[in-house]
């Protein structure tokens, strides 16, 4: 979590304020459920409420001392609540503060990337229909193979990220669990009802069986989907770095005034924002793996998944804001270049209906095989010649036999490969 790639209203809820101030609504909470049920005074309730307060720089002293950082906070409060703060805590645990505020904070992140992922459907949406019609060549292996639009690619694109969007509301919900079960999770020692109003209060569901730890299943499920929500960046990042590259030159990242792409070569452009989404979603996904290891823990508890969440949590989300801010600038600003991509597209005269004319054959009687080998001779003489492969396929006598030329000529109509654009687009965008 390094200034460079952190935005100040992500990195706010991982700062040792807002996460004290969790711990003290949660102390504070319990302590209104435990008034109510008659197991504290009132009065020693509402002095936590209005005296209880507390200093990071003291805190951090005290744990000097104590070793043990919620022991040191709750003395810190105890110092403004006075004589009263005998009462907090009671029946509880260290992870029943520990855990809930994990989960508070897991759930602010998340609305933040949510709006995130918004804010990047609405710029993809916005470009797909842009180019809706923009027609390009689809590749596969990097390779020709036939024509699409550019807005269909990115309507691909939008499709991931409402996916991406639905699991991350679903891996929200399943994070956003409350434990205030005492040590070993029995509840000994506190009432059920503690735990359902710190929960209700807070936002939260209450965790069924706690053990003494929220489940971590919870926890490798949620970074799990960060780690997808990552990959999915970076195949966009990748498209959009190959179609930057100088033989293709069909795409390329906004280049500002006054901006410069090396020291050595005044003449460079390069794709620096998406190499950088590139990387930092490699960062996201190094989180997953310890969040999953951190399931199995020990008996009832231990604290081994302790260190890898005070890292992978502030690391993790952070850093996907940043990239998916980065991402929805890159799209928004994106500079398309249509005529490069036709000229792309003629660039192998025709051989991307190879396809049309195999099928055109085998309907008139040839066999597949003979059809795949006689549309392929004539399309490798055209590639490594750079003929034209209509004009070759009208003087091969065996596909002349069967297809005359207007025949072939019809099959390389362009609008025979863009007929069901709009069918697709009716597929992503009909919720809209």
């Amino acid at each position: 979590m390094i200034p460079r790639y952190s935005r100040p209203e992500m990195a706010a809820i991982w700062e040792p304020e807002n996460k004290f101030k969790i711990w003290l609504e949660i102390e504070a909470h319990a302590c209104d459920a435990q008034a109510e049920l008659g197991v504290i005074p009132k009065d020693a309730a509402r002095a936590v409420w209005e005296k209880g307060s507390f200093e990071v720089a003291r805190i951090d002293e005290i744990e000097q001392e104590t070793k043990h950082d919620v022991i040191a906070f709750l003395t810190n409060v105890a110092e403004h609540v006075g004589e009263p703060a005998r009462f907090l805590h009671q029946g509880m645990t260290s992870s029943d503060v520990l855990d809930t505020c994990l989960a508070v904070q897991l759930a602010q992140a998340s609305d933040i990337l949510l709006a995130d992922l918004d804010n990047l459907l609405a710029a993809l949406k916005k470009r797909a229909l842009e180019h809706k019609e923009t027609v390009c060549m689809g590749r596969s292996h990097g390779i020709h193979a036939e024509p699409t639009t550019f807005g269909l690619k990115l309507a691909g694109y939008y499709a991931e990220f409402a996916r991406n969007r639905r699991r991350l509301k679903s891996a929200r919900h399943d994070v956003a669990s409350c434990a205030i079960s005492g040590a070993v999770g029995t509840f000994a020692n506190i009432d059920p009802a503690v735990e359902k109003h710190v929960a209700e209060k807070m936002g939260l569901s209450a965790e069924p069986v706690s053990s003494q730890v929220i489940p971590r299943d919870r926890h490798a499920m949620f970074f799990s989907v960060l780690g997808v929500i990552a990959s999915s960046l970076e195949r966009l990042a990748t498209e959009i770095r190959h179609l930057q590259r100088s033989e293709v030159g069909e795409a390329e990242e906004y280049f500002a005034p006054g901006q410069k792409g090396s020291s050595a070569m005044p003449h460079k452009r390069n794709p620096i924002l998406t190499e950088n989404i590139t990387g930092l979603a490699r960062m996201v996904r190094s989180a997953v793996v310890p969040a999953l290891e951190n399931v199995a823990l020990w008996h009832e508890r231990d604290i081994s998944h302790s260190s890898v969440e005070r890292m992978i949590g502030p690391d993790a989300t952070v850093t996907l804001d940043f990239a998916l801010a980065r991402a929805t600038q890159v799209v928004d600003k994106l500079v398309v270049h249509p005529e490069r991509m036709r000229a792309n597209l003629d660039s192998q005269g025709g051989l991307y209906n190879s396809q049309r004319v195999l099928l055109a054959l085998t309907q008139k009687g040839m066999s597949r095989e003979d059809a795949y080998a006689a549309v392929q001779r004539n399309a490798m003489a055209a590639w490594e010649k750079g003929e034209d492969f209509a004009a070759l396929l009208k003087a091969d006598k065996k596909v002349a036999a069967l297809l005359d030329d207007s025949e072939i000529d019809s099959l390389f109509d362009l609008g025979y490969h863009l007929k069901q654009v709009e069918t697709i687009f009716s597929r992503v965008f009909e919720k809209d």
